[in-house]
């Protein structure tokens, strides 16, 4: 079998069945099933990445991360709304420190408190306003995408705070 082949009729097929759909479909209501999908994936993805990250978290830091993610426009995993990476952030960093370390689940970097939340985020924020090396000599977009993680670190303390 030729495998070529395989993936041009999948492509083929694929095509077919999206301009089938189209043709049902007005593009108005198209557009909006499109737009609310994003949104349910979104919220999904936010979820799923707190079920990672933060699996023994009590709520009130599920909520203070959801906030400061919606707040900012981005969270502070470095991960775009669409779940791709934007950059290395520092919180992916303590996740690998974690398992050099051991650590049985080097996923969970929040711990079990709302205190153990605050905690990492700042040392996340204070590893960012301190690097190892200087920030201009990193590619433009991934300046911003650190301010960005910078902002989310600090609304994330701040919401935080209020429940200590």
């Amino acid at each position: 079998m030729d495998i070529g082949k395989v993936g041009t009729t999948y492509c083929l097929s694929a095509r077919h069945s999206m301009k089938s759909t189209e043709k049902n479909v007005p593009e108005n209501q198209f557009l909006d099933t499109v737009a609310k999908k994003a949104t349910e994936n979104t919220i999904d993805y936010e979820e799923r990445l707190l079920q990672n990250i933060a699996p023994n978290a009590p709520e009130e830091v599920k909520t203070a991360w959801k906030e400061a993610a919606k707040e900012v426009g981005a969270n502070g995993m470095g991960m775009k709304k669409n779940g791709m990476l934007s950059h290395i952030s520092q919180m992916l960093v303590q996740q690998v420190i974690n398992a050099h370390n051991g650590n049985p689940n080097p996923q969970d970097i929040m711990g079990d408190s709302v205190e153990s939340a605050w905690q990492a985020a700042k040392k996340a924020l204070y590893n960012l306003e301190n690097p190892l090396a200087p920030i201009n000599q990193r590619k433009l977009e991934v300046q911003e995408q650190i301010k960005k993680e910078k902002e989310f670190y600090q609304a994330f303390i701040t919401k935080l705070e209020q429940f200590l």
